[in-house]
């Protein structure tokens, strides 16, 4: 591997902000100092520019094996890359259905040779695979679909819920909807065509059951709780007495407090639909402010992407999902330079944490002996997103035509140069992240 040495920019954590220098040897951070001057290295001038680690989203569906006309692992990490992400964490709700030791096995070796950043994937739940999930290793640990999602994993029933939290060995990470609620929403809305109705079957009420029965489970066995992608302030205001709780952490997604109900339906139809649904502003606020309170801890993504043609379905028969995974850093920065939160609170959401939750060695901030995943950001460019930016196989976002200021100039995973001005270096592969115990 080269020696590469970052000169001239402002490296940033989620406590501090400093003019420095990085030298990187054999994929790790050898040295942070000012004025580093080394022969032999290459240089990269990263003058005027912010140095943040590379993003870790800790939720992503990169539709591989069996859905690849979505996404597969290799596209994925791409636009991962595009957009500062050098590691990402995959659910298992794909076809076959990733719910053993042999089928992770099967995934990690398709990863190890198509993507181009880090990995690492969750193995799902079912109401007895209870053994494969305690015997599969080094993953970021077991998904629950507590509600029907994309997909065919469900367990919505409190017995086979109670064994899982009462045996498993790993976080448990849970998509809470009520999967009865839904069904009997579902009922009052049979023959619309209006998708602003997906976020009432997919009620409010439905989340909040779930996230309540989850931190139920939770306190009955001390077992480790993530609840991904919160959609409502009635969460956050539970969650506001587990803030202390070791036990429990959750996310929320950028467009959750980015894209409002009922306009965003009306403007995207089934291109706004995810599960859980895009809500009102009354909840935009209450995660926004969640997450600066520190109530919620990370941001993940939740990137599902579906094509053109699956999207442009009748409501009803639309599938649920958007793609993400390039636009989360671009979003936050675009806030910040708004003087929403600071820069810093980026590095604290995006990367510090996710490390800290998942446990995940050697990421997530930039140290001497810390690989070296960085992302270089210019947080004064102003520009426009552009499908033709775009790297998902999908071919979309939401937020095409949308005006940002903060752009993600270079990439770096393990030390290689793996995004730079919007082109990706498909020469290099990104390795397994390791999970510690």
């Amino acid at each position: 591997m080269s020696k590469k040495l970052i000169k001239g920019g402002e490296i940033f954590s989620s406590e501090w902000t400093k003019k420095a220098d990085i030298l990187i040897e054999n994929g790790k951070i050898l040295k942070i100092d000012v004025n580093i001057e080394d022969n032999e290295a290459e240089l990269v001038d990263a003058s005027g520019k912010m140095i943040m680690p590379g993003v870790i989203d800790p939720q992503v569906h990169f539709r591989e094996p069996g859905l690849t006309h979505k996404e597969d692992l290799r596209t994925g990490s791409m636009s991962a890359a595009a957009g500062g992400v050098t590691s990402f964490l995959e659910m298992p709700n794909t076809n076959p259905l990733t719910t053993s030791v042999a089928a992770m096995d099967e995934k990690k070796k398709i990863a190890s040779e198509q993507c181009v950043v880090n990995y690492n994937f969750f193995i799902g739940a079912t109401a007895d695979n209870i053994e494969e999930l305690n015997a599969v290793e080094n993953v970021a640990g077991i998904k629950i679909f507590m509600g029907a999602s994309t997909g065919d994993l469900l367990v919505s029933e409190e017995k086979d819920l109670d064994h899982i939290f009462k045996h498993a060995n790993k976080l448990i990470a849970v998509h809470a909807e009520d999967d009865s609620m839904v069904k009997n929403n579902e009922k009052k809305f049979v023959g619309s065509e209006n998708f602003d109705d997906h976020r009432k079957i997919r009620s409010v009420e439905a989340a909040v059951a779930a996230t309540k029965l989850a931190l139920k489970l939770s306190d009955k066995y001390d077992q480790r709780l993530h609840i991904l992608h919160l959609t409502t302030e009635d969460e956050v205001e539970i969650l506001k007495d587990y803030v202390d709780n070791p036990y429990v952490s959750s996310e929320v997604c950028p467009q959750h407090f980015q894209l409002t109900a009922p306009d965003v339906y009306q403007k995207l139809g089934s291109y706004a639909q995810m599960n859980p649904p895009i809500r009102t502003e009354r909840h935009n606020k209450g995660l926004l402010k969640g997450l600066k309170d520190g109530i919620i801890d990370c941001i993940a993504t939740d990137h599902a992407p579906h094509t053109h043609e699956e999207k442009s379905k009748p409501f009803g028969s639309a599938p649920s999902g958007m793609p993400g995974v390039q636009t989360s850093l671009p979003l936050m920065l675009n806030l910040a330079s708004k003087g929403e939160f600071a820069y810093n609170d980026i590095v604290k959401w995006m990367c510090e944490k996710p490390t800290e939750l998942y446990k995940i060695k050697n990421k997530g901030y930039l140290k001497e002996g810390y690989d070296a995943d960085i992302a270089i950001v210019d947080k004064e460019e102003v520009w426009t997103l552009k499908e033709e930016d775009l790297f998902y196989k999908c071919g979309w976002s939401p937020y095409t035509g949308w005006d940002f200021t903060g752009r993600v100039k270079m990439t770096l995973v393990g030390g290689e140069i793996i995004f730079e001005n919007g082109k990706i270096n498909e020469d290099v592969r990104g390795t397994e992240i390791e999970m510690g115990d």
